[in-house]
């Protein structure tokens, strides 16, 4: 039976002919309807008689919300550029599609590509290849040549419910992995109350990280445009901040997210997103369609992160919220394996020793061993917000501090000898 395939390359010269190559009876491939834009092409997929798409990069209104859609329908999706065009190519692979063919490729290729593309074959053939291996930095200063050489890591801060201090963490991790000379990126991906930016004392007004999604929903974000949009903090320290109002949360798409984190390995060695707590999907529960996802931004940096640091708070309520949050995660995401930090370690909430008590709480309910406690230090803290600055600025003596920095450089490879800061070499 041959496969059955929709065509969205309107206006470009070599469509009818094309068309009329494939619709050849040898090359196993029917052409069943010809659609004249993105809605058209969408419309289509709903109804079940295709099982694949051909569509150009000049496709008006095309974006990565748009290949989900169709991936979501079961539809695989091929793309054509014009021959020579790597830009039209790379801004498909930002959009999601992974098999991107030149337009004067063979019909033979087309349609075996379209075939592999279905059935889930290797990508190969005269594939476009991926030109931003070999891009320079744009518009980064030469002060900030720290860029990794090759694909940087993403920690994701999370955790449960009830403010344990995922931002504390994580703006304490990025600053100090920064002073340890590694090239970091903080992100605030909390879609329910980011507050990176008040915490580090910058503009709330600034486009931050919805720029970013709607630049990679575009297929036009690059290093060099995430650079520009991101504060550079210090030499070794950008930050991408979060959402000014959290009702913007659809404009984080989870496709768009992680085409943000791509790139963001590209631009730092170290990468650290504050994520929001939530993990439902109550989206699939309450639509029959395509639906935006509040949450889905969450669960795409867990799934896209190197490691996941799960931030607990030291009292009784706190660690019953986190071994509830890490079952959950559990469910929700099987492969995810997080670490846990306890944050706010004090005596009085736990009777006896706190850290054996929470530690063997955690082992027995949760079946996770706590990587790092973090001891509290309310006036450091204070001190920190009400100067919009961090707390190696405003309390460098600091026991979390000092906690923070420890954990930064386990994470981002760096070490500390001597009280000297230096790079660990790799």
């Amino acid at each position: 039976m041959a496969l059955q395939v929709f065509t969205a390359v309107t206006g470009a010269s070599w469509e009818s002919e094309l068309v009329g190559a494939l619709d050849r009876e040898d090359h196993g491939v029917t052409v069943v309807r010809r659609c004249v834009d993105v809605a058209d092409l969408l419309a289509a997929a709903t109804t079940g008689t295709g099982q694949a798409a051909l569509l150009s990069a000049e496709l008006r209104r095309l974006d990565g919300a748009a290949v989900a859609r169709l991936t979501a329908a079961g539809i695989a999706v091929v793309g054509l550029v014009e021959p020579g065009d790597t830009r039209a190519a790379d801004r498909l692979r930002q959009l999601g599609v992974v098999r991107v063919l030149p337009a004067d490729a063979p019909a033979e290729e087309i349609a075996r590509a379209l075939r592999d593309a279905v059935s889930g074959g290797p990508v190969g053939g005269h594939d476009v290849g991926d030109p931003r291996s070999a891009l320079p930095v744009l518009g980064l200063p030469p002060e900030e040549s720290t860029r990794p050489t090759g694909r940087g890591r993403v920690v994701a801060v999370w955790g449960p419910t009830g403010a344990p201090g995922r931002t504390t963490v994580a703006v304490g991790l990025a600053d100090e992995a920064a002073r340890l000379e590694v090239s970091t990126l903080l992100v605030d991906a909390d879609v329910y109350g980011g507050v990176v930016a008040q915490v580090l004392g910058l503009l709330d007004e600034s486009p931050g990280v919805a720029a970013a999604a709607r630049q990679a929903a575009a297929g036009t974000l690059d290093v060099a445009a995430l650079a520009r949009l991101a504060w550079a903090v210090d030499p070794h320290l950008r930050v991408l901040t979060g959402l000014a109002r959290a009702d913007r949360w659809p404009e984080l798409r989870p496709q768009a997210v992680a085409v943000v984190l791509e790139e963001a390995r590209r631009l730092a060695a170290l990468t650290v997103v504050d994520c929001g707590f939530c993990l439902e999907e109550d989206e699939e529960l309450s639509f029959d369609t395509a639906a935006p996802r509040r949450n889905g931004a969450t669960l795409t940096v867990l799934e896209e992160a190197d490691e996941v640091l799960c931030v607990s708070g030291a009292d009784p309520v706190a660690l019953q919220r986190t071994v509830r949050a890490l079952a959950e995660l559990r469910e929700v995401l099987p492969d995810v394996e997080p670490v846990v930090v306890v944050n706010q370690l004090r005596r009085g909430p736990v009777p006896g020793d706190a850290r054996e008590e929470i530690a063997g709480a955690l082992s027995r309910f949760a079946g996770r061993e706590v990587r790092a406690f973090l001891p509290a230090d309310r006036r450091a803290t204070d001190a920190s917000l009400a100067a919009g600055r961090t707390l190696a600025e405003v309390a460098p003596a600091s026991a979390l501090r000092t906690g923070l920095r420890t954990l930064a450089a386990q994470l981002s490879g760096a070490t500390e000898p001597g009280g000297r800061r230096r790079r660990r070499s790799r």
